[in-house]
């Protein structure tokens, strides 16, 4: 009999039925309620095991958006927040406005202390309200006490109007025998390249406006065409930068020297397109020089390439695997890992040790700052003590006892990094972060993103050595445009460029003669 008739029966039905019967029904019944309460108990654990894979793969997802993003440089976003809350707090709305004052150095400077090389009268002959003829009104003109012309003057400093035409000149270069060895000379000119229809003024200009300013080479052509009045195709231009970043080279390996031989290394590296193709660009940096290079790999080989397979300074980076092959003392970007540890607590802040373990992470960094700059103060044996006592607070963090799931993903990446967390405390002038890397590579992705990359091989080398040469002369005080001549038209005489280390050995071999004369 089913559970259905038997709930079915009516009081008068029931009353009629015997013990036994009953008894059997009761049975039936529990049976079949049981049966049912284990089929929905198997139903129930097959929802919660869907529901605890779900809520993994939503875990991994999340944790894979974290990794992808967390690289991203947050902008203007401060690393080390006052009382550890990655979110800043809000203004409050009525908290009173203060007034704008101006900052001291900001603006543009006057110009009234310049010398004025020539000085424009701006007469005035009509009144632009009503019309009337003011020039032969001599009563009008205004005069103060000692009978002289009121007039308004300032100084305007401007640059030179667009050219109509281009300057073309024939250079007769005189050839002659000598007679000592016997062999025919030719002079040589300096306003343009052996064998070039395109002067020097040019190729400069054009140079810095592609590097500097970022500018692609069509729009480089139309400038060159509307302001100068210079026909050139965008092929003539590409050939063009090419031979200056080929006569260029022994400078570029000069900045790679400078780099391999300082003892502190900022690396990085950001994508970067070669006719549409992943490529890498790839910098080397220390204080004084900037080494970019363009790679079809973002793998250890061209880390091995640029610095070798040992290394005598210290290397700062993002923690990227490739820098790992090398032997040579290592710091790991703090700001990057404080970035991804923000990211897990914004993902689940319903876990509030990953705060406590950021909050005491930080506490660690920035104790090892402190130490750094007061370790000639304190002695080598008291910096030692501290040292060894800050390393073990970082172990004993590491050990978080009973951690939850997501603080063992954020305590497994920090551990990885464990022996190149520390590093900048033993080592003088040396960040616990890679934001001068940062900053060196932010000009390859300015250009990236304007130029969107590169057509050539050739085109990405190019760029790369001479945005090598310029950010080292931004580094070292030089101005680029003046270099980048002198080094040409030294290459012109000489049939070698000018080097930097030539360039400011000459520059303080002027000024030491300025101060004797």
């Amino acid at each position: 009999m089913s559970l259905e008739k038997i709930l079915n029966f009516t009081p008068e039905a029931t009353r009629k039925l015997s013990k036994n019967k009953i008894i059997r029904l009761v049975f039936i019944i529990i049976r079949t309620l049981v049966g049912e309460i284990e089929e929905q108990k198997k139903k129930i654990d097959e929802l919660l095991e869907k529901n605890n894979r779900l809520q993994k793969e939503l875990d991994q997802d999340r944790k894979q958006k974290i990794n992808r993003e967390v690289n991203q440089p947050s902008s203007k976003k401060p690393e080390w927040d006052k009382d550890g809350n990655p979110k800043p707090p809000t203004k409050s709305k009525n908290r009173k406005k203060k007034k704008d004052k101006k900052k001291e150095g900001s603006g543009n400077k006057s110009k009234n202390n310049l010398v004025p090389e020539r000085v424009n009268y701006n007469p005035i002959d009509n009144c632009p309200k009503c019309g009337m003829d003011l020039s032969q009104e001599e009563a009008v003109v205004e005069k103060d006490k000692e009978g002289n012309k009121k007039e308004n003057s300032r100084v305007v400093e401007d640059i030179v109007e667009p050219s109509e035409k281009t300057i073309i000149t024939k250079e007769v270069q005189e050839r002659k025998r000598c007679p000592k060895c016997k062999k025919l000379v030719t002079a040589k000119t300096e306003r343009a390249l052996p064998g070039s229809d395109i002067g020097i003024n040019t190729i400069v200009l054009s140079v810095y406006s592609w590097v500097i300013c970022c500018i692609s080479f069509p729009k480089l052509q139309a400038y060159l065409n509307s302001f100068m009045k210079l026909t050139i195709s965008t092929a003539g231009l590409s050939k063009l930068i090419i031979r200056v970043a080929k006569i260029s080279t022994p400078i570029y390996d000069e900045i790679l020297e400078d780099v391999r031989n300082k003892p502190t290394v900022w690396a990085d590296e950001t994508g970067w397109r070669i006719k549409g193709k992943l490529w890498w660009l790839w910098i080397f940096a220390n204080k004084h020089s900037a080494y970019y290079w363009p790679d079809e790999s973002r793998g250890s080989p061209v880390v091995e390439r640029i610095l070798g397979s040992v290394f005598l300074g210290v290397l700062i980076s993002d923690a990227w695997g490739a820098y790992n092959t090398i032997v040579c003392a290592k710091q790991t970007c703090m700001v990057h890992i404080s970035r991804k540890i923000r990211k897990f607590i914004e993902a689940y802040p319903q876990y509030k040790s990953i705060m406590t373990f950021y909050v005491k992470l930080r506490r660690i960094i920035k104790d090892g700052e402190k130490l750094q700059k007061i370790r000639q103060e304190i002695g080598e044996d008291a910096f030692c003590r501290r040292l060894k006592q800050l390393k073990k607070r970082l172990n004993q963090l590491l050990k978080w006892k009973n951690p939850n799931q997501v603080l063992k993903e954020v305590i497994k990446k920090v551990y990885r990094q464990k022996k190149h967390i520390l590093t900048f405390v033993e080592y003088k002038d040396v960040p616990s972060h890679n934001n001068y890397g940062e900053y060196i590579i932010r000009k390859g992705v300015l250009k990236r993103k304007i130029s969107g990359g590169s057509m050539s091989v050739e085109g990405a080398r190019a760029y790369a050595c001479l945005q090598s040469i310029a950010q080292t002369c931004h580094l070292r005080g030089i101005p680029f445009l003046v270099f980048l001549r002198k080094s040409l038209v030294h290459y012109i005489l000489t049939g070698k460029p000018l080097l930097l280390s030539e360039y400011e050995k000459n520059k303080v071999e002027l000024i030491e003669l300025k101060e004797a004369a």
